[in-house]
């Protein structure tokens, strides 16, 4: 006779309702955001109005919507979602809770691109900055790799590796900026990160390299479960080390090239988000990271509704905003309880 299948336990049932339960409630919450970040702005809007301009080409209301409003919540999904998830692969890799995807100086490796960009190429539209910022984190994800030891890198070695890139070429950027005034002016709100400059082309440039690196990172949450248990474990269960290690951070920098270059180095996300969810779902990244891909995008978007508010009739950027709220919430979480392992 054929043996019966096993049914999983009460207890563990329950977490995956739990679990379930939650995440649906998190995806009710990014929807209640979306829908503040297209009603509320820097101009009062009455949210008939909102919705008149989101559904009817002839509204007055219309070109606010359809123009600006509409795509910075696009764009701001697209970042949040990229910065989170990035964020959480990072930490798996590395297994360290507090990393995040500037560790490795992707971020740096972005910005310094599109710095040179800016002050050396006279390249000024948020479109062509992607590539730019495509080129350096890539540029920087491979130097990392190769002083890290290449197949034999081990997450210690890549860490090391990717703080000192990060510093260097941070210092470049500020001083590239220092030097010359007209990439000051040009860049001065993308450096603190904003979703100001946010239109349909700039969605449009940044949408296929976040949907590839979300698929990446989503299909190597399974060999990263197992390589937290040790590269030898690992082997064992037939995952490839140094293959995942590279899948994910070819993930990395596409999430994070993309997000900065739209939007600019925004910092915390990548960092508090996954650190708060593995709190509620434990380090199964096949939890960790859907629960990141819905939360990272609310706290972004929540922050940047945040800073429209408080800044009227003018406007705090997201970057700003995030920071200031993302370091003193961190600090608390950390010195009110054990930092939660990936």
């Amino acid at each position: 006779m054929p043996a019966r299948e096993t049914a999983a336990p009460p207890s563990r049932r329950g977490r995956r309702a739990a679990r379930a339960a939650g995440l649906v409630t998190a995806v009710a919450l990014l929807a209640a955001i979306v829908v503040l970040s297209i009603a509320v702005g820097a101009k009062a809007m009455p949210l008939a109005d909102v919705w008149s301009g989101l559904l009817h080409r002839d509204a007055t209301e219309y070109a606010v919507v359809h123009r600006m409003r509409l795509p910075r919540t696009l764009l701001g999904l697209l970042a949040g979602t990229a910065l989170g998830v990035a964020g959480a692969v990072m930490q798996a890799l590395t297994r360290n809770p507090l990393a995040d995807p500037g560790l490795l100086g992707i971020n740096a490796g972005a910005s310094a691109a599109v710095a040179t960009a800016a002050a050396f190429l006279g390249v000024t539209a948020v479109g062509g900055y992607v590539w730019f910022a495509l080129l350096g984190a890539a540029a920087v994800t491979a130097l990392v790799y190769a002083v890290g030891g290449g197949r034999g890198a081990t997450p210690a070695r890549l860490a090391l590796a990717g703080a000192a890139l990060n510093a260097t070429l941070y210092s470049y950027v500020s001083a590239v900026m220092l030097l010359d005034t007209a990439s000051l002016e040009r860049l001065r709100f993308w450096t603190v990160g904003s979703l100001a400059s946010a239109d349909s082309a700039t969605v449009t440039r940044v949408l296929p390299f976040i949907l590839i690196g979300l698929l990446v990172a989503l299909g190597a949450a399974r060999p990263l479960n197992a390589l937290a248990l040790g590269d030898d474990a690992a082997r064992a269960l037939g995952a490839r080390p140094a293959l995942i290690r590279a899948a994910v951070i070819v993930a990395v920098t596409l999430l994070c090239g993309a997000a900065t270059a739209a939007c600019g180095p925004i910092v915390f996300v990548g960092l508090l988000v996954p650190h708060l969810v593995r709190a509620l779902t434990g380090p199964d990244l096949r939890w960790l990271l859907p629960y990141c891909a819905v939360l990272a995008p609310a706290l972004l978007l929540g922050a940047d509704v945040l800073g429209r508010v408080l800044g009227r009739p003018g406007e705090l950027q997201v970057g700003m905003v995030t920071a200031v709220l993302g370091g003193p919430l961190f600090l608390w979480l950390v010195t009110r309880r054990p930092v939660a392992q990936p």
